[in-house]
């Protein structure tokens, strides 16, 4: 625990900017059934698909990163395949 806090970084969303999805951008999606979709991109500890925020490193989260709004992603889950199509980035 105390090496993990000594590493520990506080990045403020607001303080990035741009249309590719980085650590702390909050991505809006479309589902493969135009079903529309929100998640912020955080860190491991902070994930909680519930309330909307998705680990860097779940598949989804990994799928994002570096992506760019217009782009579709593919993720593969347990239950199949799925699409999305990254339709806005904000840093809030």
């Amino acid at each position: 625990m105390e090496d993990r806090l000594s590493r520990a970084m506080v990045i403020d969303p607001t303080s990035l900017s741009g249309d590719k999805v980085v650590f702390g951008a909050t991505v809006h999606l479309l589902d493969e059934n135009d079903k529309p979709i929100k998640y912020q991109i955080v860190g491991q500890t902070e994930a909680d698909a519930k309330i909307g925020r998705i680990s860097y490193s779940s598949p989804l989260g990994r799928a994002l990163i570096g992506r760019s709004v217009g782009e579709e992603v593919e993720v593969s889950a347990p239950s199949g395949d799925k699409y999305y199509s990254i339709e806005k980035v904000e840093f809030i």
